[in-house]
């Protein structure tokens, strides 16, 4: 489309373009992300540079329907076998990763791109200025996380011309840039014989732990940095399990009390027929 201006653009070209991209493979997240970005320009071309435009055709476009999220979870023993995996590497920083990412939910980009002034062990958070969703995040730390805080922050080899916590070797510029783990985390999960599992999972792991152990939305979203509420409801299914506990205990509770009431009113009869019949 890069050939038309905005003023040229309509409907029927904007659809002919979603669905040329459709043929071509691309995912409907990628698809839906691009028609976004059109509309955006479209509304600030509208509302703040005046160019006489009297309507957003992207509005009329249909978006294809977002695919469902991931829902890979670790199960068995994979997570032990991912660390040692891990752990094998020469460079201790992909374990490290791995748990950070594993026990904090935060993002892989969050992740490499700390310092170590982002880092405050004395109140056991993280903080991040500069986030996927534009908006300042506080990470609470876990006990293990803090532990693996702590021992990244205390390894030996650290160099003097970079603040970050995982560095990577210096680019041709002389500049060093995060630690990249492509490579690395293909060839752990290959020892570990784990298949399908991208590092992202670990965020999707993380979270629901967060669910599984009680927190609110509320919380989950504050420590995840998760935009909406919405974005949380494919956790929904994990409280409803958990409901599901609960109450086959407030159903076994009411059974004993009602089977223990009964028992009294036994009791009681015999009591009175004993002292009747003397």
């Amino acid at each position: 489309m890069g050939r038309y201006s905005l003023a040229a653009l309509n409907t029927e070209i904007i659809a002919n373009y979603r669905d040329k991209r459709i043929d071509e493979g691309k995912s409907a997240t990628t698809i839906r992300l691009e028609l976004a970005l059109l509309s955006h320009l479209f509304t600030i071309a509208i509302q703040e540079w005046r160019l006489g435009l009297v309507a957003n055709p992207v509005l009329n476009v249909r978006k294809p329907s977002p695919a469902e999220g991931r829902n890979r979870r670790l199960v068995g023993d994979e997570e032990d076998r991912l660390l040692r995996a891990c752990d094998q590497h020469s460079n201790p920083f992909l374990g490290w990763i791995v748990r950070i990412a594993l026990y904090t939910a935060m993002r892989h980009g969050e992740i490499i791109s700390l310092t170590r002034s982002q880092v405050n062990l004395v109140r056991s958070t993280v903080f991040l200025p500069d986030t996927k969703n534009n908006e300042v995040r506080t990470v609470p730390l876990t006990n293990k996380a803090a532990e693996t805080f702590r021992q990244a922050l205390n390894h030996p080899v650290r160099p003097i011309d970079s603040d970050l916590l995982f560095f990577g070797e210096p680019g041709r510029d002389g500049k060093r840039r995060p630690y990249t783990t492509n490579r690395m985390w293909a060839e752990a999960l290959k020892r570990a014989e784990i298949t399908n599992l991208r590092l992202h999972d670990l965020r999707h792991e993380a979270t629901s732990r967060f669910v599984e152990a009680g927190l609110t939305d509320q919380e989950v979203a504050s420590i995840t940095g998760h935009k909406s509420m919405q974005m949380l409801k494919r956790y929904t299914h994990l409280r409803s399990e958990e409901l599901v506990s609960k109450i086959a205990e407030i159903h076994l509770t009411f059974r004993c009390e009602s089977q223990l009431y009964y028992n009294l009113v036994l009791v009681k009869h015999a009591l009175l027929v004993g002292l009747f019949s003397k």
